[in-house]
């Protein structure tokens, strides 16, 4: 029981950081009328370095050596998992169906696999590709509402391409992830990413703010900022940090597939949807396959 304690709490945190993020993609929608994609994002992160900030900067402070040391490392991962990905998804939102939208984020940990083989030459066993086919049929299921059909009448947008790339990016932040600095804390190794991503950001958010309507920042908005950017951003990126390191960039990556389970409630509870008994039957097919594509030995 104590040598499985780690690979358990991987994936909690794993799950926990899924969870978080399925609330950040129904914010994202509910927020396109009234926040331009840039700057939601700009202050989604000036709120998690605020928060953090009083915690992690010890760490940044006696870290500083290392941190120098790998600066072009915390660059380009600042600039893909916090810069761009994100942006990117609030992007897409503004071009493409919530249907597309879910459809495409789930190719995420598909990319991890290829990209594992690609870069790490990991091996794509096969309970690992039945895996990847059950949970994929599950996802489509919930996405369709049980009607796959409607698979053959989706028109894709230019939002759709936003949205594979903002998956691609994630996959490569994930598998970045791994080369982290064992000497970095996780809070100085999230703070200066957040400070980075954040600074790279500022000229994207001058242009969108010149070339926008002001922000009302009215009590929805500002309350779901600050879920984006506490919960979001700083709880969730810490998360999911923290499961790769227990349990690899692959088995989290299966997690993910969880998300649509965790939009599908929110989305019941706030937006007063349905679950229905394709939602039941997704759920089976999706945790099976999550199950099987874990499990280190061959079928």
């Amino acid at each position: 029981m104590k040598n499985n304690k780690p690979l358990i709490l991987g994936y909690l945190f794993a799950l926990g950081a899924t969870a978080i993020w399925s609330g950040n993609f129904i914010i994202a929608r509910d927020l396109n009328e009234s926040i331009p994609p840039i700057s939601l994002a700009f202050w989604r992160w000036t709120v998690a370095v605020i928060v953090l900030f009083p915690f992690a900067i010890k760490n940044l402070i006696t870290e500083w050596k290392i941190l120098k040391k790998n600066s072009r490392y915390l660059a380009i991962v600042s600039f893909l998992g916090v810069t761009v990905f994100n942006t990117f998804i609030y992007v897409a939102g503004h071009s493409t169906t919530a249907l597309n939208l879910s459809l495409i984020s789930i190719t995420f940990p598909v990319f991890i696999v290829i990209l594992s083989r690609i870069f790490y030459k990991e091996a794509i066993t096969f309970n690992k590709l039945m895996g990847i086919l059950l949970v994929l049929v599950g996802v489509l299921l919930l996405i369709t509402k049980g009607q796959l059909s409607k698979l053959l009448n989706l028109s894709f947008a230019i939002g759709d391409i936003w949205m594979l790339a903002a998956a691609i990016i994630f996959a490569l932040y994930s598998l970045l992830l791994r080369k982290k600095p064992t000497e970095l804390s996780i809070s100085g190794f999230q703070l200066s990413t957040f400070i980075l991503g954040l600074i790279f950001m500022i000229p994207f958010y001058i242009w969108e703010t010149l070339n926008t309507p002001p922000i009302p920042f009215e009590s929805k908005t500002v309350f779901s900022i600050l879920y984006v950017g506490i919960f979001a951003s700083l709880t969730a990126y810490i998360l999911w940090n923290k499961a790769i390191v227990k349990i690899g960039t692959t088995n989290a990556g299966m997690i993910y597939y969880t998300l649509p389970l965790f939009s599908g409630f929110l989305a019941y509870l706030f937006l007063g949807e349905t679950i229905g008994v394709n939602h039941l039957y997704s759920l089976l097919l999706i945790l099976s396959g999550i199950v099987i594509a874990t499990l280190k030995k061959k079928l």
